[in-house]
């Protein structure tokens, strides 16, 4: 990781600590695509209710190491609750900050993304999703955000922060970790 991308990461954490009692009302939406996933022997059958991703492998060596990054990038950022969805990569993806802030996390449904939305949006505290390249930015847009957002299959460094104030429109910053 370059020093500019931890100079950013950690002025973007600096900024969302130290919330003032005005700003106490904002969520804080972490999304990242899962880490780099091991790669798999092609499938004969999928497992039930896999559809076209077919497949669940596990992580990486690299991938663990990434998600062993976002742990300690994330650990201070006031994260209350976590999602993944039901495949094995995401959830190895939260398993480091997950321990770290002894919480449990929540699986939902890949394939049926409405109700975390409604479950995040009736939150008042801040969240960690890991999703996949075609569910994060659906997810992204289904939280109120206009702009496009793209992940190449081979991208697995996109740490997305969405800054949901309690009126008014969502801003999103766009992260490398």
């Amino acid at each position: 990781m370059n020093m500019l991308r931890v100079c950013a990461a950690a002025a973007l954490m600096a900024w969302l600590a130290p919330l003032s009692h005005a700003e106490a009302a904002d969520q804080v939406v972490f999304l990242v695509r899962h880490a780099e996933r091991a790669p798999s022997a092609p499938a004969t059958t999928p497992p039930p209710g896999h559809g076209m991703m077919g497949e669940d492998p596990p992580l990486s060596a690299a991938g663990e190491q990434r998600a062993a990054r976002l742990a300690a990038m994330l650990a201070s950022a006031g994260i209350r609750s976590i999602f993944t969805t039901e495949y094995r990569r995401t959830r190895q993806t939260a398993a480091p900050l997950a321990e770290k802030l002894k919480l449990t996390p929540i699986m939902s449904a890949a394939k049926d993304p409405d109700p975390l939305i409604a479950r995040v949006r009736k939150l008042k505290t801040n969240v960690l999703i890991v999703g996949h390249s075609n569910t994060v930015p659906d997810l992204l847009k289904k939280l109120g955000v206009t702009a496009e957002v793209k992940i190449a299959d081979d991208q697995f460094d996109d740490l997305f922060v969405l800054v949901r104030p309690a009126a008014g429109e969502p801003t999103l910053v766009r992260l490398k970790y």
